[in-house]
């Protein structure tokens, strides 16, 4: 899968992520770029947006969209690290179109 992790989304989490194609928002030049923007961006190159914003799914029209999007509770790397198998099998199983908020 090709998947991108979102500003505030720390960039370590990568590596749990390696048989998959990953990029930063930063890496893509996205940093300016408001969630509208960065979402029709998205699109056209991935499937699956890892994010910190709880609020997107209020803040954007999210149905009928192809790209899956995988909200993690916290943007802390150290709790975000002892969870990354379960984030990399959360990235294996998701669908296009599913929005799925992890909790820990």
């Amino acid at each position: 899968m090709r998947v991108v992790l979102d500003q505030g989304t720390p960039v370590p989490l990568r590596y749990a992520l390696g048989q998959h194609s990953v990029s930063t928002a930063y890496e893509l030049g996205w940093s300016n770029l408001d969630n509208g923007e960065s979402l029709r961006a998205a699109e056209m190159q991935f499937e699956v947006v890892v994010t910190t914003d709880k609020n997107l799914r209020f803040q954007q029209n999210l149905s009928g969209r192809r790209l899956a999007f995988i909200v993690l509770p916290t943007t802390n790397w150290l709790e975000i690290k002892r969870h990354q198998a379960q984030i990399a099998e959360v990235v294996d199983q998701i669908k296009p179109g599913e929005y799925r908020e992890l909790k820990w």
